[in-house]
Protein backbone atom coordinates (compact mmCIF):
# COMPACT_ATOMS: atom_id res chain seq x y z
CA UNK A 1 0.00 0.00 0.00
CA UNK A 2 1.56 3.57 -1.06
CA UNK A 3 0.43 6.29 1.38
CA UNK A 4 -0.45 9.32 -0.15
CA UNK A 5 2.09 12.55 0.24
CA UNK A 6 -0.79 14.18 2.54
CA UNK A 7 -1.17 11.30 5.01
CA UNK A 8 0.24 11.76 8.19
CA UNK A 9 -0.56 9.33 11.28
CA UNK A 10 -2.13 10.79 14.04
CA UNK A 11 0.68 12.23 16.78
CA UNK A 12 1.52 10.54 20.10
CA UNK A 13 0.73 13.56 21.39
CA UNK A 14 -3.29 13.23 20.41
CA UNK A 15 -3.17 10.00 22.91
CA UNK A 16 -1.16 11.69 25.73
CA UNK A 17 -4.41 13.07 26.97
CA UNK A 18 -7.24 12.43 29.38
CA UNK A 19 -9.40 9.27 28.02
CA UNK A 20 -12.42 11.21 28.33
CA UNK A 21 -10.86 13.69 25.45
CA UNK A 22 -9.73 10.99 23.25
CA UNK A 23 -12.49 8.80 22.70
CA UNK A 24 -14.81 11.63 21.37
CA UNK A 25 -12.09 12.91 18.92
CA UNK A 26 -11.52 8.93 17.70
CA UNK A 27 -14.96 9.26 15.77
CA UNK A 28 -14.51 9.76 12.23
CA UNK A 29 -10.43 9.15 12.32
CA UNK A 30 -9.77 6.37 9.94
CA UNK A 31 -8.25 3.09 11.11
CA UNK A 32 -5.73 1.63 8.56
CA UNK A 33 -5.02 -2.89 8.97
CA UNK A 34 -2.51 -3.53 6.38
CA UNK A 35 -2.76 -7.68 5.85
CA UNK A 36 -0.48 -10.10 3.51
CA UNK A 37 -3.55 -9.86 1.81
CA UNK A 38 -3.85 -6.27 1.45
CA UNK A 39 -5.48 -3.36 3.39
CA UNK A 40 -8.60 -2.45 5.13
CA UNK A 41 -9.53 0.80 6.45
CA UNK A 42 -12.43 1.59 8.53
CA UNK A 43 -14.06 5.12 9.44
CA UNK A 44 -14.32 4.67 13.40
CA UNK A 45 -17.94 5.36 14.55
CA UNK A 46 -18.77 4.13 17.65
CA UNK A 47 -15.85 3.71 20.99
CA UNK A 48 -16.34 3.39 24.67
CA UNK A 49 -13.74 4.94 26.91
CA UNK A 50 -12.20 3.47 30.33
CA UNK A 51 -10.59 5.13 32.47
CA UNK A 52 -7.98 2.55 34.19
CA UNK A 53 -7.43 2.44 37.93
CA UNK A 54 -10.76 4.93 38.73
CA UNK A 55 -12.77 2.71 36.70
CA UNK A 56 -14.61 -0.38 37.69
CA UNK A 57 -15.53 -1.48 34.19
CA UNK A 58 -11.39 -1.19 33.19
CA UNK A 59 -9.64 -4.04 33.06
CA UNK A 60 -6.63 -2.43 34.84
CA UNK A 61 -9.34 -1.29 37.64
CA UNK A 62 -7.51 -3.46 40.12
CA UNK A 63 -3.77 -3.28 39.23
CA UNK A 64 -1.38 -4.03 36.57
CA UNK A 65 -0.70 -7.58 35.15
CA UNK A 66 1.02 -9.23 32.15
CA UNK A 67 -2.87 -9.03 30.35
CA UNK A 68 -3.41 -5.48 30.88
CA UNK A 69 0.20 -4.18 31.14
CA UNK A 70 0.36 -2.75 27.99
CA UNK A 71 -2.93 -0.10 29.24
CA UNK A 72 0.10 1.68 31.05
CA UNK A 73 1.78 2.94 28.07
CA UNK A 74 2.94 4.37 26.20
CA UNK A 75 -0.04 6.19 24.99
CA UNK A 76 -0.90 5.50 21.04
CA UNK A 77 -0.44 1.75 21.10
CA UNK A 78 -3.25 -0.94 20.52
CA UNK A 79 -4.55 -3.01 23.52
CA UNK A 80 -5.93 -6.30 22.53
CA UNK A 81 -8.07 -8.60 24.72
CA UNK A 82 -9.68 -11.93 24.11
CA UNK A 83 -12.50 -12.35 25.26
CA UNK A 84 -15.58 -15.20 26.28
CA UNK A 85 -12.54 -17.68 25.03
CA UNK A 86 -13.41 -16.60 21.14
CA UNK A 87 -13.33 -13.19 20.48
CA UNK A 88 -10.15 -10.41 19.98
CA UNK A 89 -11.63 -6.67 21.30
CA UNK A 90 -9.44 -3.71 20.03
CA UNK A 91 -8.32 -0.76 21.64
CA UNK A 92 -6.24 2.45 21.60
CA UNK A 93 -3.83 3.04 24.40
CA UNK A 94 -4.34 6.80 25.88
CA UNK A 95 -3.22 9.27 28.79
CA UNK A 96 0.16 9.57 30.56
CA UNK A 97 2.43 6.69 30.31
CA UNK A 98 1.91 5.16 34.06
CA UNK A 99 -1.57 5.11 33.85
CA UNK A 100 -3.80 2.77 31.98
CA UNK A 101 -6.40 4.20 30.27
CA UNK A 102 -7.77 3.24 27.22
CA UNK A 103 -10.56 3.13 24.24
CA UNK A 104 -12.37 0.67 23.11
CA UNK A 105 -13.16 0.73 19.73
CA UNK A 106 -16.87 -0.88 19.19
CA UNK A 107 -17.86 -0.59 16.05
CA UNK A 108 -17.15 1.29 12.25
CA UNK A 109 -17.59 1.47 8.44
CA UNK A 110 -14.96 -0.79 6.23
CA UNK A 111 -14.40 1.94 3.29
CA UNK A 112 -11.83 0.33 1.67
CA UNK A 113 -10.44 -3.62 1.36
CA UNK A 114 -14.86 -4.78 1.87
CA UNK A 115 -14.14 -7.80 -0.20
CA UNK A 116 -11.47 -8.56 2.49
CA UNK A 117 -13.45 -7.90 5.16
CA UNK A 118 -16.64 -10.33 3.90
CA UNK A 119 -13.98 -13.50 3.87
CA UNK A 120 -13.59 -12.67 7.33
CA UNK A 121 -17.12 -12.23 8.38
CA UNK A 122 -18.89 -14.60 6.61
CA UNK A 123 -21.85 -14.30 8.93
CA UNK A 124 -22.67 -10.68 7.57
CA UNK A 125 -25.48 -9.96 5.47
CA UNK A 126 -24.82 -6.72 4.50
CA UNK A 127 -21.75 -4.22 4.64
CA UNK A 128 -23.03 -2.49 7.36
CA UNK A 129 -22.63 -5.11 9.74
CA UNK A 130 -19.23 -5.99 8.93
CA UNK A 131 -17.64 -4.51 12.04
CA UNK A 132 -20.79 -3.61 13.63
CA UNK A 133 -19.55 -4.24 17.09
CA UNK A 134 -15.81 -4.95 19.17
CA UNK A 135 -15.67 -8.46 17.81
CA UNK A 136 -16.72 -7.83 14.98
CA UNK A 137 -14.89 -4.58 13.98
CA UNK A 138 -11.58 -6.93 15.14
CA UNK A 139 -12.42 -10.11 13.35
CA UNK A 140 -13.40 -8.19 9.90
CA UNK A 141 -9.63 -6.25 10.68
CA UNK A 142 -8.25 -10.03 11.23
CA UNK A 143 -6.66 -8.22 14.63
CA UNK A 144 -5.71 -10.99 17.27
CA UNK A 145 -3.64 -10.80 20.18
CA UNK A 146 -0.01 -10.82 17.80
CA UNK A 147 -1.17 -7.02 17.22
CA UNK A 148 -1.18 -6.35 21.22
CA UNK A 149 1.00 -3.23 21.47
CA UNK A 150 1.30 -2.26 18.18
CA UNK A 151 2.35 1.33 17.57
CA UNK A 152 -0.45 3.29 15.76
CA UNK A 153 1.67 6.40 15.36
CA UNK A 154 4.25 4.89 12.65
CA UNK A 155 2.87 4.82 9.23
CA UNK A 156 4.13 3.25 6.65
CA UNK A 157 4.24 -0.64 6.60
CA UNK A 158 2.91 -0.94 10.12
CA UNK A 159 0.57 -3.31 10.67
CA UNK A 160 -2.10 -0.60 12.23
CA UNK A 161 -2.02 2.48 12.13
CA UNK A 162 -4.92 5.65 12.74
CA UNK A 163 -5.26 8.59 10.55
CA UNK A 164 -7.32 11.61 10.59
CA UNK A 165 -10.40 11.15 9.61
CA UNK A 166 -13.63 13.89 8.76
CA UNK A 167 -14.91 14.35 12.10
CA UNK A 168 -19.05 14.87 12.65
CA UNK A 169 -20.41 17.75 13.73
CA UNK A 170 -21.15 18.22 17.04
CA UNK A 171 -24.42 17.64 16.77
CA UNK A 172 -24.56 13.92 15.82
CA UNK A 173 -22.24 13.50 18.56
CA UNK A 174 -23.85 10.94 21.13
CA UNK A 175 -22.91 9.79 24.89
CA UNK A 176 -24.64 7.44 27.18
CA UNK A 177 -23.55 4.11 29.70
CA UNK A 178 -21.01 1.62 27.80
CA UNK A 179 -22.56 -1.59 26.31
CA UNK A 180 -22.91 -4.74 28.83
CA UNK A 181 -20.86 -3.29 31.93
CA UNK A 182 -21.75 -4.06 35.26
CA UNK A 183 -21.33 -3.38 39.08
CA UNK A 184 -20.17 0.38 39.91
CA UNK A 185 -19.15 1.09 35.89
CA UNK A 186 -22.69 0.79 34.91
CA UNK A 187 -24.03 4.09 34.82
CA UNK A 188 -21.11 6.04 33.26
CA UNK A 189 -21.90 7.93 29.98
CA UNK A 190 -18.39 7.02 28.59
CA UNK A 191 -20.13 5.26 25.44
CA UNK A 192 -19.93 7.53 22.11
CA UNK A 193 -20.95 7.45 18.71
CA UNK A 194 -22.28 9.05 15.47
CA UNK A 195 -25.94 9.56 15.22
CA UNK A 196 -28.10 7.96 13.14
CA UNK A 197 -25.07 5.54 11.73
CA UNK A 198 -26.30 2.12 10.46
CA UNK A 199 -22.73 0.90 11.46
CA UNK A 200 -23.63 1.23 15.07
CA UNK A 201 -23.94 -1.03 17.66
CA UNK A 202 -27.37 -1.34 19.60
CA UNK A 203 -27.05 -0.93 22.77
CA UNK A 204 -27.31 -3.84 25.44
CA UNK A 205 -27.41 -3.57 29.48
CA UNK A 206 -25.42 -5.81 31.21
CA UNK A 207 -27.06 -9.13 32.22
CA UNK A 208 -25.01 -11.10 35.04
CA UNK A 209 -23.93 -14.51 33.52
CA UNK A 210 -25.51 -17.60 34.66
CA UNK A 211 -23.77 -20.44 36.15
CA UNK A 212 -24.74 -23.89 35.52
CA UNK A 213 -26.26 -25.80 38.14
Amino acid sequence: MIERPDRTPIPRSFFDRPVLEVAPELLGCTLVRRTDDGPLELRITEVEAYAGEVDPGSHAYRGRTPRNDVMFGPPGHAYVYFTYGMWHCLNVVCGPEGHASGVLLRAGEIIKGAELARKRRLSARYDKELAKGPARLATALDVDHVLKGTDLCLGGDAPLTLYPGQSPTPDLVRNGPRTGVGGEGALHPWRFWIDGDPTVSPYRAHAPRKRAT
